[in-house]
């Protein structure tokens, strides 16, 4: 249980939060939501411990073990990878190791040093009861994708996103009563994503989580904290139930009168579109009766606004899209793309998916001439014009000039209202688009790369990791863009949300190199390979 009481916090005549007072429940699952500068991390800072700089209290019992997600990926470089983990329960962690160094080192003839071997073992006996830390560690990185070859390996051996995924492990192992998550499927594959919902829906404590995944949010909480208006309110229900409902209450005040057949016609599209996918249509309607069902008298309608993306493509394209034949790449001795054959036809939508490392990002930069292929070709329907989002846009958005000036350098005969419509479709306001380049965050980065991609008129979108950084107002319009543009899609994306908003064909890379090419949505992906059918 956690109590807060009275919370106040500024950062210099800014309020961040006013008058806050919550009581989070045990067994009880808290999504933190709000919009980019709301104070989502802020408030878990200041639950956690990490901020004291405020009025009010924030209360935890002192017999509850508290967890915290560590964001420093490099804090343990000289660490094991099984030792990073135990260090989770510092406890445990300390009382094994000084017993090893007595073991190894101690004068067993001194009784101090005997005694003290005592004590250590009570401690690992009480933290400790089975004496199976080292396998239940072992399970927690395999299911993460730590391989048990690896585990006696230092940290400083691994890339950044394993790093991030042992920290999550060490948050995982104690079993803590008070879990707070910090966007913690950065980085994880669907796959390892699916595991960790799992794992935190058996969770018996009390989790606050901040996440920009919608599928992840509605899988695990059971209450959404909404931070809008200085205040944070509670909801009960998934993520899907605030948003309707926040967007209902809006939606009716823009009414006359409520009892208009053009209400009820207005309500029912804004639920299809929350679908945002034709192959949804059950779910429409279950969203729909819990729509009917939802006490909405309470809920404010939200101070956030959502950026409006539309891709229109400017040439209609002909009978011939995209033909790659015979890819292969290799880094060094290490393959990952091999005899890759695979061919697009006009206006259909792929998600690429598959692990971290094994090349989607690859494919993408040899599909868009970016790297030459080690074998292979590609070849591009004469009537192609791509438009293209990197993984990093902070290697391609970049100088010293505004936001506005960043744009019009890719066409500087385009009509300047035109492009300053564009950037306010993206909440850049005209202040903002005189900020410098240099200046903006991952998310603005994000923002603006789709800017340009909406002034190019591409007719076929090729994306990278396009989620990463935006907040799921962003997410959600960019699902439902994808799905209303007439033209071919492909994307990288581990948001399982926004593929199965867009996607008609899924191909999976595999870890041994080969292809899985399923004719489908992801939902209905996700059903064939648990049938086994796939």
């Amino acid at each position: 249980m956690v109590i807060v009481q009275n919370l106040i916090m500024r950062f210099g005549n800014r309020v961040l939060f006013q008058d806050i007072n919550l009581k989070l429940d045990r067994h009880k699952r808290y999504g933190l939501i709000g919009a980019n500068g709301a104070g989502k991390t802020t408030f878990l800072k200041i639950l956690s411990g990490e901020i004291n700089e405020f009025e009010g209290d924030v209360i935890i019992p002192k017999s509850n073990k508290v967890g915290v997600l560590g964001q420093n990926q490099f804090a343990f470089e000289n660490f094991t990878i099984m030792d990073a983990v135990l260090f989770g329960n510092k406890r445990l962690h300390d009382a094994v190791k000084e017993k090893e160094e007595l073991y190894a080192n101690g004068d067993f003839e001194d009784d101090g040093v005997n005694n003290r071997l005592a004590q250590l073992e009570v401690i690992s006996v009480e933290e400790d009861p089975t004496y199976e830390y080292e396998v239940n560690i072992g399970k927690i990185l395999e299911n993460v994708g730590i391989p048990a070859s690896d585990h006696y390996n230092l940290m400083s051996s691994l890339d950044s996103a394993d790093k991030f995924k042992v920290l999550l492990a060490q948050v995982l192992f104690p079993k803590p009563d008070v879990l707070f998550l910090d966007e913690p499927t950065n980085n994880l594959d669907i796959q390892t994503i699916s595991w960790l919902e799992n794992e935190l829906k058996r969770h018996e404590g009390t989790i606050v989580v901040i996440s920009h995944d919608r599928h992840f949010l509605n899988a695990v909480v059971t209450n959404i904290l909404d931070v809008d208006y200085q205040k944070i309110r509670e909801f009960t229900g998934s993520y899907d139930d605030w948003y309707i409902a926040a967007n209902v209450m809006a939606k009716q005040l823009e009414l006359n009168n409520a009892k208009k057949e053009k209400e009820k016609e207005q309500l029912e599209a804004f639920v299809r579109r929350f679908s945002a996918n034709a192959s949804k249509a059950k779910q429409a309607t279950s969203r729909q009766k819990k729509l009917d069902k939802l006490q909405i008298d309470d809920i404010k309608p939200s101070s956030r606004r959502d950026p409006s993306i539309v891709f229109k493509a400017k040439r209609a394209m002909g009978d011939e899209a995209l033909f790659i034949t015979d890819i292969s790449h290799s880094y060094g001795d290490n393959e990952v793309l091999k005899n890759i054959n695979l061919k697009f036809e006009p206006d259909e939508k792929v998600a690429l998916i598959g692990g971290n490392g094994i090349g989607k990002t690859t494919l993408l930069k040899i599909i868009m001439q970016e790297m030459k292929p080690s074998d292979g070709e590609v070849n591009w329907g004469a009537t192609i014009e791509p438009s293209y989002f990197p993984q990093d846009t902070a290697d391609t958005i970049n100088g010293d000039g505004t936001l506005y000036d960043w744009l019009r350098a890719f066409d500087p005969k385009r009509d300047i209202a035109e492009i300053r419509n564009c950037l306010g479709r993206m909440l850049f306001n005209g202040e903002q688009q005189e900020k410098s380049v240099v200046s903006i965050s991952g998310g603005e980065k994000h923002r603006m790369m789709l800017s340009k991609m909406m002034l190019e008129g591409g007719n076929f979108l090729v994306l990278d990791e396009p989620s990463n950084h935006l907040d799921l107002e962003a997410i959600i319009a960019l699902g439902e863009a994808l799905h209303n543009f007439k033209g071919n899609v492909i994307c990288v994306s581990h948001d399982r949300e926004l593929l199965d908003a867009y996607a008609s064909r899924i191909i999976e890379i595999k870890n041994d190199g080969s292809l899985v090419d399923f004719k489908g949505t992801y939902e209905e992906f996700a059903e064939a390979r648990e049938k086994g059918e796939i």
